[in-house]
């Protein structure tokens, strides 16, 4: 059994659809059923005439990837993909062999029909050497140093996973031309969200939230360690926080994904303090049950994950209290944004 890293889209396009129709999917639209592909050579000949003009290390690499995904990964394999559209990571199994679909959605051709095992495991959960390895910038490719396979495994059936071996952990390539690089803004993030996460347990997490509702403009009164008769902050808008919107905001410290008892707690919550709006914060995320019945809340209630949490942050970070920016130092560092060529 192999772990393979395999993306939905740059910008999670694809997500939804591949976890609702249970498959893992790429892209190259333009491709058509690669079902009769017999090797390597003769994908890369159909590639150079739907897409022309690649140089060669990107053909390689191009090639490489789609070669992986219809011939390489096996059934039973692992996949690993790491969402976009929320701070989690979906683990599933490969059932089946590569099909060219056509019924599933306008952006999804390629695919492998998957078993979903896990769609809300929080980034959290894994150590920094996996996550690095998961920032991999490839749609497809083998995921194998510092026991990588064994640690999700563990992960997926709720134990403890063995320790990392000491060192960066990374991708392999699907292909022997390229090594991936490695989303470093994602990389950054997930480091700063471990941080927050050893810093700022339990209560310390909704004095950040706090600090950060009152940088957006609102004036807040955090309730004290103990039972908070589910509301961890009320929040106002206007001089006096007599305005509105007004806010109830409960604070979930859990790496466990928050279920959907916790979601209609604070909406009695805000019926109790007469507030307009309700913000849940979960640092482990969220089930699917609880995102299916919060779209029937969207214009009163909003969902934080950490992602969401550590954007908050970021934004307003230059009006956070001085002595809080001492306790989670953070500075801007400028990069180059490298085109694919």
């Amino acid at each position: 059994m192999s772990l393979w890293l395999v993306r939905a889209g740059r910008y999670g396009e694809q997500e939804e659809s591949a976890l609702q129709h249970n498959v893992a999917a790429i892209g190259w639209d333009d491709l058509p059923d690669l079902s009769s592909i017999k090797s390597k050579e003769e994908l890369k000949d159909l590639y150079e005439r739907v897409y022309p003009g690649n140089k060669k290390m990107a053909l390689a690499n191009e090639v490489g990837q789609l070669w992986t995904f219809i011939n390489k990964i096996q059934v039973n394999d692992l996949i690993v993909l790491p969402l976009k559209l929320r701070y989690a990571i979906a683990i599933g199994r490969v059932m089946g062999p590569y099909q060219y679909r056509t019924d599933l959605s306008p952006n999804i051709y390629h695919a492998r029909p998957v078993k979903w095992i896990k769609t809300d495991i929080p980034r959290t959960a894994f150590e920094q050497d996996l996550l690095y390895s998961f920032g991999a910038c490839m749609t497809v490719c083998q995921i194998l140093r510092n026991k990588a396979e064994e640690r999700v495994l563990a992960i997926l059936e709720g134990k403890k996973p063995p320790p990392p071996i000491p060192g960066r952990g990374e991708a392999e390539p699907s292909t022997e031309e390229e090594e991936p690089s490695t989303d470093v803004e994602q990389v950054a993030r997930d480091q700063i969200v471990e941080y927050l996460n050893r810093k700022f347990k339990g209560h310390d997490l909704a004095r950040i939230v706090d600090v950060v509702l009152q940088a957006q403009g609102y004036v807040t009164r955090r309730s004290e360690p103990g039972p908070d008769g589910g509301v961890d902050i009320l929040a106002g808008a206007g001089p006096m926080g007599f305005s509105t919107p007004r806010l109830c905001v409960q604070v979930k410290s859990s790496q466990s994904p928050a279920d959907v008892t916790i979601l209609r707690n604070l909406l009695g919550s805000m019926k109790t303090f007469d507030a307009e709006q309700g913000l849940l914060i979960s640092w482990g995320g969220f089930n699917q049950a609880v995102l299916k019945e919060a779209r029937q809340s969207f214009f009163t209630v909003r969902l934080w994950d950490s992602g969401d949490l550590l954007e908050a942050i970021l934004k307003n970070y230059d009006n956070l209290p001085k002595d809080l920016q001492a306790e989670l130092p953070l500075k801007r560092i400028w990069g180059l944004v490298v085109e694919e060529e």
